[in-house]
């Protein structure tokens, strides 16, 4: 499943610098693609863990804001964020692939959980996150 047309947003100054995109987006899941890039790179030549947190973030953020009106955005904070480092992108790894699924939460907050893969399916981190709602 990919974004539907009428609920693609504008790109922020944050995911046009790092240059993911959400790629799809349904009731309670979503998935970001974050193109291999040198500058996303840490002293050893891998990406930056940071950029797993965020894809993570990202991911599971957008996965409990889903309400398929565009007029009628939902926007949320991160409340808690835990990642998992398990593995490292290959040598010949171009993209990280983030899914997010919303597990569950009430009228104010919400929880996900997620992954970060390789396109050759290796796992390279998982994470959950609570969230709270943005009213307005």
């Amino acid at each position: 499943m990919s974004v539907p047309p009428e609920l693609k947003e504008r790109s922020y100054p944050l995911q046009r610098h790092l240059g993911y995109r959400l790629m799809s987006w349904s009731e309670g899941e979503a998935t970001v693609e974050q193109p291999m890039l040198t500058h996303l790179e840490n002293r050893q030549g891998l990406p930056h863990g940071g950029v797993h947190a965020t894809l993570l973030d990202t991911a599971m953020g957008y996965a409990g804001c889903f309400t398929g009106d565009p007029d009628a955005k939902q926007m949320a904070l991160t409340l808690s964020l835990n990642v998992n480092y398990l593995s490292r992108p290959s040598e010949a790894c171009t993209r990280l692939i983030a899914t997010a699924r919303m597990t569950g939460g009430g009228r104010s907050t919400f929880f996900a959980e997620g992954e970060v893969r390789e396109e050759t399916g290796e796992l390279i981190a998982t994470g959950t996150g609570v969230f709270r709602y943005r009213k307005g």
